[in-house]
């Protein structure tokens, strides 16, 4: 397949580039992305901080942290999540209490680190702060809230007003994650509906490979 060419793993995100000699290359996951990207573009330190400094090792503990914790852990509380109110499932195709407790409390502790510890340390709008934004605002199932956390939640927006984030974020497609916690139980099974199949068949595909 054409997209193992980029990234191995046959995932988004990933980037091609083109280094100082002309010749092509491949980044792929989320992090390495956004070392790259700083590295090579943000010369002058707009959203970043000189290497080594401890700024730096800050900014790359919390991007790790995104990418070990809040990333996997949502995803997982997200793709088995149900709403209390209803029996209708995402994803998982079938109810599965201790997984879903399990990631949906895990989600919330995440949140609570994030919501304790960054009004204590504020930094400019960086890589590290912007890794985990995607994701945050849609609640697993409406079992978790984001207004649990003003802090977390007053962060957010202020991203989504920096200048090309919003932008960002609707590439390639429009960012609804915001819109989701809004929507009705009907309205997110169809959009559950439409990934539905795509996410089985990925899965049969690669339990066959």
């Amino acid at each position: 397949m054409a997209e193992l060419a980029i990234n191995p793993n046959s995932r988004i995100p990933a980037l091609t580039d083109v280094d100082k000699n002309g010749k092509e290359i491949q980044i792929f996951e989320s992090g390495a992305i956004l070392e790259y990207l700083v590295a090579q573009y943000d010369k002058d330190h707009k959203v970043s901080y000189p290497y080594n400094s401890p700024e730096y090792w800050e900014t790359v503990s919390w991007l790790t942290w995104q990418m070990a914790g809040v990333g996997p852990m949502q995803g997982q509380a997200n793709h088995f999540a149900s709403k209390e109110s209803t029996s209708l499932l995402r994803f998982a195709g079938e109810q599965v209490p201790y997984a879903l407790n399990c990631y949906v409390h895990e989600t919330r502790r995440l949140y609570r680190v994030l919501a304790i510890t960054w009004p204590r340390a504020p930094r400019a709008t960086s890589s590290a702060t912007a890794s985990p934004s995607p994701t945050l605002p849609y609640s697993p199932g409406g079992l978790l809230s984001i207004d649990e956390f003003p802090h977390v939640k007053k962060w957010l927006y202020t991203l989504l007003v920096c200048p090309g984030f919003e932008e960002g974020c609707n590439a390639p497609g429009p960012h609804r994650y915001l819109n989701m916690n809004d929507m009705s139980e009907e309205e997110l099974n169809s959009i559950a509906a439409s990934l539905g199949t795509w996410i089985i068949d990925a899965m049969k595909r690669d339990a066959e490979a």
